[in-house]
């Protein structure tokens, strides 16, 4: 009896420190393409705003550029498309670091017991037509840190929306990050930066022009209707600091001065 205590107390210890090494120390390589021609999806370019950091990186099926000073997206820029509204069942994968991003991004241990879910920029439920476009969200250049209730109150009805919109009207481009901007909170060993507040534009082609939505919401729940949170681009270039439509010109010039809902069902 006393030999199997000891067996068993092994084998218990061998299982703890095992699985305190898994949880601390093992981070998988990167998501790679597991056939060939699947394809990838590109961001319109006369789309694109400015990079503050000139660190851009190019996935399959969406591009950002990276804030190494804040260890996160400055700006997530990715298209949706009808025939990527699936419901496909996918099994969510580990966080792990983004191997485009030259600097490394955040290792998604600064979460770990900050109170912050692991907030997706592209969110995943936009990306579940295939397991492999899934997968290339849980990079943690694609998080930020976000309170739970607003993440999955809020946040997740705006994301809601995006797809009714999508299915309404079609091809969608959205670019979409945290305000990196003025005093913020700080987790992990990284110091990884809480945004106050999220932005999300939307814009889709009406002829020859362009339909254009923003939204700004402070980093908290709310139940208001989401038709508040709409501002000028004009504001969220103040806020970021970035440049939208930069290559539009003289036509992104009026798009970004006002607020127009016509063409979009609330």
């Amino acid at each position: 009896m006393t030999k199997n205590r000891l067996i068993y107390t092994v084998l218990l210890l061998v299982c703890v420190v095992g699985f305190w090494l898994f949880e601390n120390f093992y981070t998988p390589g990167h998501y790679s393409q597991p056939k060939k021609g699947n394809g990838s999806i590109s961001f319109a370019e006369e789309l694109l705003p400015s990079s503050t950091h000139d660190a851009i990186v190019i996935h399959d099926y969406f591009m950002l550029s990276y804030s190494e000073s804040h260890e996160q997206a400055e700006w997530v820029a990715y298209t949706l498309e009808k025939s990527h509204l699936t419901y496909d069942d996918r099994k969510r994968p580990y966080f792990i670091e983004d191997p485009k991003v030259k600097t490394k991004s955040a290792d998604w241990r600064n979460y770990k017991g900050s109170g912050y879910d692991r907030g997706h920029l592209c969110p995943a439920g936009d990306r579940r037509f295939t397991e492999y476009a899934y997968n290339e969200t849980f990079y943690t250049s694609n998080v930020t840190p976000q309170n739970k209730e607003f993440n999955a109150g809020v946040w997740n009805r705006l994301e809601k929306q995006v797809r009714q919109w999508c299915k309404t009207y079609g091809t969608l481009h959205i670019i979409t990050g945290g305000v990196l901007k003025g005093n913020m909170e700080e987790i992990g060993e990284e110091d990884v930066d809480v945004p106050n507040a999220f932005y999300k534009i939307l814009v889709r082609k009406n002829g020859d022009s362009y339909k254009v939505l923003a939204f700004l919401m402070p980093h908290e729940e709310s139940n208001l209707p989401l038709s508040d949170f709409l501002v000028p681009v004009d504001k969220l270039e103040s806020l970021t600091g970035l440049d939208f439509f930069k290559d539009l010109k003289d036509v992104g010039s009026e798009l970004e001065r006002n607020v127009d809902t016509s063409g979009w069902a609330f």
